[in-house]
C-alpha cells in the first residue's frame, strides 16, 4: 500500500474547483488504495483555509462543517489556532495568557480572565 504525506494545499486541490489539476484529481483516484498520512497540524491549518476561504466568498458559512472554534474565529477575526486557544479558555473557565493582542481582545471580549504577562 502507497502512504504518503500530503499538506493542505494539496487537499483543498480536491476540494475547490479552480486549484484542481489533472495531477490532484489522479492522486484523489488513488486515495482509495492509499493511505494519507497528516500531522495533528494539518486540522488546524485545514480549519483556516475554510474560514479565509469563507471571508473571501468562496465558500458558504453552510459549507464549513467545523466545532466551536470555528465559530469563535470567525465571530472574532481570529485564525483558526488562536481561537483553539480561546475556545479551551472558555470550555474550561480557565484564565488565558496571551501576547497576542487580537486574542487577547477576544478573550476579553468574551469575559475571560486575562493572566497578566
Amino acid at each position: 500500500m502507497l502512504r504518503f504525506v500530503a499538506d493542505v494545499s494539496a487537499v483543498c486541490a480536491w476540494c475547490f474547483e479552480d486549484e484542481r489539476t489533472e495531477a490532484s484529481e489522479a492522486l484523489l483516484g488513488r486515495l482509495p488504495e492509499c493511505e494519507l498520512c497528516v500531522p495533528a497540524l494539518f486540522l488546524w491549518e485545514l480549519g483556516n483555509v475554510l474560514l479565509i476561504a469563507e471571508r473571501r466568498g468562496r465558500i458558504t458559512a453552510a459549507y464549513v462543517v467545523w466545532h466551536d472554534v470555528l465559530s469563535l474565529a470567525a465571530q472574532h477575526r481570529l485564525t483558526s489556532y488562536d481561537a483553539a486557544y480561546l475556545e479551551l479558555a472558555m470550555r474550561g473557565g480557565l484564565p488565558l495568557a496571551s501576547r497576542d493582542n487580537a486574542l487577547l481582545e477576544a478573550a476579553r471580549s468574551c469575559g475571560l480572565k486575562l493572566l497578566a504577562y
